[in-house]
């Protein structure tokens, strides 16, 4: 029988890209596994958490936690069986870190948070380490490169992964981004309170994006995406960014260019 996995969707997505989750939907179901949208879900509670509004986040974290426990499949014992993906590593870090600590001296709720933390799993993650895929028989012509987001790469350790998934679609040029490593500059509520060095993060990642000369950037967090794709705007670029989704989606070996 087909695996069920529960789609989190992320405020972003839902609310400013949701075509990537519809390209998730379409990838998933390529490698015969069933998607199911939890309709009750909302915000992970992280930008609250993340600007040390604790007393805010907790209320969005434990209705999180209901809405993927009641509609989750369950094992042999009775709990909650379903994997969890998310298409963000900031996200996906604050299921697996963040509610850990919101709830370190709560017991009982401390047992929920574990028990969706562990099911949890970032979209390339879940692929690459679960399914045990990287070939998608994706095709996408034309020169990429690929920009690590900071929760993907230091709150998960997840790199790997979605290198191993570009390397494998046809057609594609995989490039080096230089200081791929440093920060885009968005970081959430970093950019808010720090405008002024998130425009010089910004600055940095375009430049390092021109002397990649690819024309696409590839992303797995939906803030970098939107962060770097606006900088590009307002500079008048002409260099696109997509998340790795909607790479991977692509089948017709045409670029949309």
């Amino acid at each position: 029988m087909a695996e069920t996995v529960q789609l989190f969707i992320t405020c972003l997505v839902d609310t400013f890209f949701p075509e990537i989750g519809e390209a998730m939907v379409h990838v998933l179901n390529r490698v015969g596994v069933r998607v199911d949208f939890p309709p009750d879900q909302t915000c992970c509670g992280q930008p609250a958490f993340n600007a040390g509004l604790r007393s805010e986040a907790r209320p969005l974290a434990e209705h999180t936690i209901r809405a993927f426990e009641q509609t989750a499949r369950l094992s042999a014992r009775g709990e909650a069986s379903s994997p969890v993906l998310i298409p963000s590593g900031s996200c996906a870090a604050m299921i697996r870190h963040g509610y850990l600590e919101l709830f370190q001296d709560d017991p009982e709720w401390l047992t929920r948070a574990k028990a969706l933390a562990e099911r949890t799993y970032e979209f390339t993650e879940y692929l690459v380490d679960v399914r045990g895929v990287s070939d998608l028989g994706a095709c996408w012509p034309g020169r990429l490169t690929y920009h690590p987001s900071c929760h993907l790469l230091r709150g998960l350790g997840v790199d790997r992964q979605p290198r191993a998934l570009l390397a494998a679609v046809k057609d594609a040029e995989i490039v080096e981004l230089p200081e791929r490593e440093d920060c885009c500059g968005f970081g959430g509520v970093f950019s808010v309170e720090h405008p002024e060095l998130s425009a010089e993060f910004l600055k940095r990642k375009i430049t390092n994006l021109e002397k990649a000369e690819a024309p696409t950037l590839v992303v797995a967090d939906t803030g970098c995406l939107m962060h770097i794709q606006g900088g590009l705007k307002r500079q008048g670029k002409g260099q696109r960014v997509m998340h790795i989704a909607e790479v991977l989606a692509n089948q017709g070996g045409v670029n949309r260019e």
